[in-house]
């Protein structure tokens, strides 16, 4: 059975607690426009937050570029690694910038998680010998 390519509310992150959690775990990867923050979470999907503070633009310009995030987070989804234990708690934090189109941010993305599970596994690594 293929896998849903929705985006719910079980796929994002909502609360404040949720949002420091991911902060607190200082896993981060910056390229471009994005920072990309991220925890580990033993559950069975990835889950995204957004942070677009108003530098980044006009209220139009930052919907806009939440929209186009989310949609690539929901169309790469399984291009995203996951760890042994679940998968990953996301959150991006945009710069400002002029808007970019899907494929790029699609890249951006998946590039980033990539750094991000290199640094987890090699964080992890050293815990899982002793």
């Amino acid at each position: 059975m293929p896998t849903r390519r929705t985006f719910r509310a079980c796929d994002r992150l909502t609360h404040a607690r949720e949002f420091d959690a991911v902060y607190a775990q200082r896993l981060r990867q910056a390229k471009g426009p994005l920072a990309l923050f991220a925890r580990a979470n033993a559950l069975e999907r990835h889950r995204l937050g957004l942070a677009v503070s108003r530098r980044v633009g006009t209220a139009p310009a930052r919907n806009r570029i939440k929209r186009l995030i989310r949609e690539a987070f929901r169309l790469g989804r399984e291009r995203l690694p996951a760890h042994t234990d679940g998968h990953y708690d996301f959150i991006v934090s945009v710069r400002p910038h002029a808007p970019k189109d899907l494929e790029t941010y699609l890249a951006l993305l998946v590039e980033l998680a990539a750094g991000i599970h290199r640094v987890y596994t090699s964080r992890k690594e050293p815990d899982e010998r002793g």
